[in-house]
């Protein structure tokens, strides 16, 4: 039996159904962050969003599709994954959430429980968050559940409705937390495990105009922190688990004090021993670094160029060695080194186009 593991990096981007949507690089960590093209695939639109089960070689992306009406719905597709080659094979698809009276509910996010049972999805324009069910050979089965958020933010233009964006686990899995960016809130849900249907916890408000984008918890299962996409700033919280229960502690900003140019967060991540804090902005076109000295408390490092515009989003590698940036208006994919006693950031002069790139998952996968 083959144990070898490679480090693959699966990537999402803007694209039409008739090109390649969907990349898969082989990392060459030893190489100094080398990426090699592996392929690329095709017959889904805008899979913008990924998620990867490493145990299971299974990828699953969100899509787009237009209904009778001519109003565009979300639909998600799994792939098995060719560990070698990095082929995808298509196992099933299934439509998410309907439009409903011409508002198209196309998705932004897909996550999965780590029991493989179900992905969530959610849709910006449509304001839903969906429960989409697994079967044991990890293909799509259909939606079970969905739950819609009404209201509107303070911004009259970015938050008339609302914009969920992400759905996040809590470590324990217990709860999901949903950043609303059009209602300025995180609200949490519990999934029954049997009917797979989403159940409110409550709400965590965020300051007026705040935009809450994507999420993350601290490992230590103590703090969490978000990243706000409209005012371009980072709020950290405490977390009781027991409760599942989030309490703002405060909020930082993600840009210099010097930059007055127009600016949208996008990404946020944690390093992998929880010591730094990573977040990119949009306009600025740079990643924002904070060290975390104690529960929800940062301290500033420094910010990066991207060397691309409009940084999506990006991720570190399972050892925290290398970030990769996915720069949407850049067309690249950037690599940067990573040093983990002081969190800072060294572009490595890695790059690869690709055609409006907006999500990378580095994964270890096993052969």
């Amino acid at each position: 039996m083959n144990n070898t593991a490679e480090l693959l990096l699966l990537v999402g981007s803007y694209s039409p159904s008739d090109k390649d949507g969907i990349h898969v690089y082989r990392f060459e960590a030893e190489g100094g962050g080398k990426l090699e093209r592996l392929s690329g695939t095709d017959g889904i639109a805008n899979p913008t969003f990924l998620n990867v089960d490493a145990g299971t070689k299974r990828l699953y992306a969100i899509g787009e599709c237009v209904n009778s009406d001519g109003v565009k719905e979300g639909e998600v597709a799994a792939y098995s994954i060719d560990v070698k080659s990095g082929t995808l094979g298509e196992l099933s698809r299934t439509g998410t959430m309907k439009a409903e009276n011409g508002v198209q509910t196309t998705t932004c996010h897909i996550n999965r429980d780590s029991s493989s049972r179900f992905l969530t999805v959610v849709s910006y324009h449509g304001g839903k968050i969906g429960i989409v069910e697994l079967d044991n050979e990890g293909r799509t089965v259909k939606l079970t559940d969905t739950a819609l958020h009404a209201g509107h933010g303070a911004d009259p233009v970015r938050q008339d409705r609302p914009h969920p964006h992400c759905a996040i686990f809590s470590p324990d899995e217990r709860y999901l937390f949903v950043c609303d960016l059009g209602l300025d809130l995180i609200r949490g849900y519990r999934v029954d495990r049997d009917t797979l249907k989403l159940e409110l916890h409550g709400d965590t408000k965020l300051h007026p105009g705040a935009g809450p984008r994507h999420f993350t918890f601290h490992p230590d299962g103590h703090s969490a922190y978000v990243i706000n996409e409209v005012d371009s700033t980072i709020t950290a919280f405490t977390y009781d688990a027991q409760k599942g229960q989030l309490t703002l502690a405060e909020t930082y900003p993600a840009l210099p004090s010097d930059f007055k140019d127009e600016n949208t967060c996008g990404e946020i991540t944690l390093s992998p021993d929880g010591r730094f804090l990573y977040g990119s902005n949009r306009g600025h076109d740079s990643i924002v670094v904070y060290e975390v000295n104690g529960p929800a408390k940062l301290e500033y490092v420094e910010h990066v160029s991207t060397h691309g515009g409009h940084p999506r989003h990006f991720a570190l590698t399972p050892d925290g060695a290398y970030l990769i940036c996915a720069n949407r208006d850049g067309n690249n994919l950037v690599v940067f080194s990573r040093n983990a006693a002081s969190g800072r950031l060294a572009f490595t002069g890695v790059e690869a186009e690709v055609s409006k790139p907006v999500c990378v998952k580095p994964v270890e996968i096993r052969a």
